[in-house]
């Protein structure tokens, strides 16, 4: 990936980042999806029928055990080919930039995504899921299962995209297409 396709783009700011970092990693395995360009991406998630598979490293795959039976997974990965320094971002769909805590975009100091996936099947350490937005190859960080009695946040709220939702209700648009 070049940094022509993540940005900066006009409106956008960058900084330069700390010298070192404060953290490490470790990868657990890899994500395999249908995706090797960002412009084939889906823009989230949800919009994922696409089957993906996550290949978890063999020193890893005895975390797998008692997952049989689970229906929702939440995936932690690392998005290794965004712009790690972008602090303001021009969404496309956008009329103005927004602040990257913000957005859900990729480009972000630590580029970490989140997607909750349905777990369609698991042989040895491989799982197949359905609902994943990145581009294969991408570093696997944690699995976790997904509860709903604790996951889930029905009152939460962004107000630009209520706002957006109510605007498309009242121009009668699908309120699901808000940005």
């Amino acid at each position: 990936m070049s940094e022509a396709d993540f940005g900066p783009r006009p409106g956008e700011t960058s900084i330069e980042l700390p010298a070192a970092f404060d953290a490490g990693l470790y990868f657990v395995g890899r994500v395999r999806t249908p995706w090797t360009a960002r412009a084939d991406c889906p823009r989230n998630s949800a919009q994922s029928d696409a089957v993906c598979t996550l290949e978890v490293d063999a020193r890893f795959a005895p975390a797998l055990a008692s997952l049989e039976g689970t229906t929702h997974l939440i995936v932690l990965y690392w998005m290794d080919r965004a712009p790690r320094n972008l602090v303001a971002q021009q969404p496309r769909h956008a009329p103005e930039p927004r602040g990257t805590f913000s957005l859900r975009s990729p480009a972000r100091p630590n580029p970490i995504a989140v997607s909750v996936v349905e777990l369609l099947g698991i042989e040895g350490g491989t799982l197949r899921v359905r609902g994943l937005d990145c581009l294969d190859g991408t570093p696997l960080l944690d699995i976790k299962p997904y509860f709903a009695s604790t996951d889930a946040r029905p009152q939460a709220q962004v107000p630009r995209r209520q706002a957006a939702a109510t605007e498309a209700v009242s121009d009668g648009a699908d309120a699901s297409a808000a940005p």
